[in-house]
């Protein structure tokens, strides 16, 4: 059987507080039929300065935990996890602005599908009276967690979900503040876990609310990206990369299209252009392959494979990244090829070089990102030889399983071909 701790973070909440915890309680009934056997309530107070823990303490069903000084949204809910006896955990605010009575909907749908974390989504088609500032916000931060782990999320900072409790050590660490619940989105996603999301309303909060759009949207912004460069670095960084060698690709394509229709010079702008897409182009084959380099690094740390999903599987190949040395290999002969069709040219029928310039840098440029391929070709099967190592050494070992973390000592492995040798 299932029980349910809910944790309530509170922050001079005196207004709204008592409401939310009646409406808390009243649920356990709806809990019951869905198969969770018990409710705990825990209001964790975070250094309130008004009636907040006063008014808790008058309600005997419910477990106090205050802090002395306010410690921020996400330490709050630490501090009532770390209190919570059951196994399934939930969370929503104190402001009234989450309804308690979808707690049962977002159980069983944890229970039965199973799910490791449901979300109650704000953003699915329920009634939501959330200001348009925050909404178009929290839809901009939902379309760039679904772009970075391409997986759908319709609500990436929601503030009440349920959780089961063995999936908190992959979801730990996670921060004090109020970017707790995208950090919780973006860890749950890279560590594969299983996320559902149903459907809420949202009212308006009782009182003034704590949240500041610009100072809080750049840290939940900043918190996404750098929890998903600690996963698929791949992901966020060829994006870029794909992005500016693309706009490279155009602009060199504009250039060649002028040349062919008889514009041999270039003025001012011309030149700036020229200018920026050998820059895209240059940085944008660096930003790629430093991000699925950076992909084997992060394997190496968490003793896992390399990812495979670091592009759409329908749009790029899986495994691009262990093809850049034939694609290298083909830049410096494409490049090598060009340059001496140009110089053929010119000492075959005296072209003068303002109309070959242009070839020749591009032959330079594809020489150059070849050999920036082929070499970061070569670091990374390096490192995937490396984190296939072990799981090698266990099989030439003759061992049928072995786990992740476990190290083959060498005299053990000694010992062992000795004794399987007949020594």
């Amino acid at each position: 059987m299932y029980k349910l701790s809910v944790v309530i973070p509170a922050y001079n909440e005196s207004d709204s507080i008592a409401g939310v915890i009646e409406r808390v309680l009243a649920v356990e009934p709806r809990l019951t039929e869905v198969g969770v056997s018990g409710l705990e309530l825990i209001v964790v107070d975070d250094g309130s300065c008004d009636a907040t823990a006063a008014i808790v303490r008058g309600y005997s069903g419910v477990k106090l935990v205050c802090h002395e000084v306010n410690r921020g949204y996400g330490a709050a809910l630490k501090t009532g996890f770390c209190q919570a006896e059951g196994n399934l955990l939930a969370f929503l605010d104190a402001d009234g602005t989450y309804p308690p009575e979808y707690l049962p909907e977002l159980c069983q749908r944890a229970i039965e599908c199973p799910a490791d974390v449901v979300i109650g989504s704000r953003m699915s088609g329920q009634s939501s009276k959330m200001p348009w500032v925050r909404r178009l916000g929290n839809a901009f931060f939902a379309g760039l967690l679904t772009l970075i782990s391409n997986t759908r999320v319709a609500d990436s900072a929601s503030g009440m979900r349920v959780i089961r409790r063995e999936c908190l050590a992959d979801l730990y660490p996670l921060p004090d503040g109020l970017n707790f619940t995208p950090v919780m989105s973006t860890r749950a996603l890279h560590e594969n876990l299983t996320i559902a999301e149903v459907p809420i309303p949202y009212d308006e909060r009782v009182g003034r609310s704590k949240l500041s759009v610009i100072n809080d949207g750049q840290r939940f912004l900043s918190s996404i990206i750098w929890t998903a460069l600690a996963y698929n670095p791949g992901r966020i960084l060829g994006l870029l990369g794909i992005g500016a060698v693309a706009i490279a690709g155009l602009i060199g394509l504009g250039l060649v299209v002028t040349r062919l229709s008889g514009v041999t010079t270039l003025g001012p702008w011309g030149a700036f252009v020229l200018f920026m897409a050998l820059v895209f182009g240059v940085a944008g084959v660096s930003v790629f392959t430093l991000g699925t380099t950076f992909n084997y690094l992060v394997s190496l740390f968490h003793k896992r494979p390399v990812r495979q999903d670091v592009f759409d599987s329908r749009i790029f190949p899986v495994g691009l990244e262990r093809h850049l040395g034939l694609l290298g290999g083909l830049g410096v002969v494409a490049g090598l090829l060009l340059g001496a069709a140009c110089m053929g040219v010119a000492l075959a029928a005296h072209w003068p070089v303002d109309r070959l310039w242009l070839y020749l840098l591009g032959s330079a440029m594809a020489i150059l990102i070849g050999v920036q391929m082929i070499v970061s070709w070569v670091i990374m099967s390096v490192l995937r030889e490396l984190s296939e190592r072990e799981a090698c050494v266990v099989q030439d070992l003759g061992q049928r399983q072995a786990k992740p973390d476990t190290k083959v000592d060498s005299r053990e492995a000694r010992k062992l071909a000795e004794e399987r040798a007949g020594v």
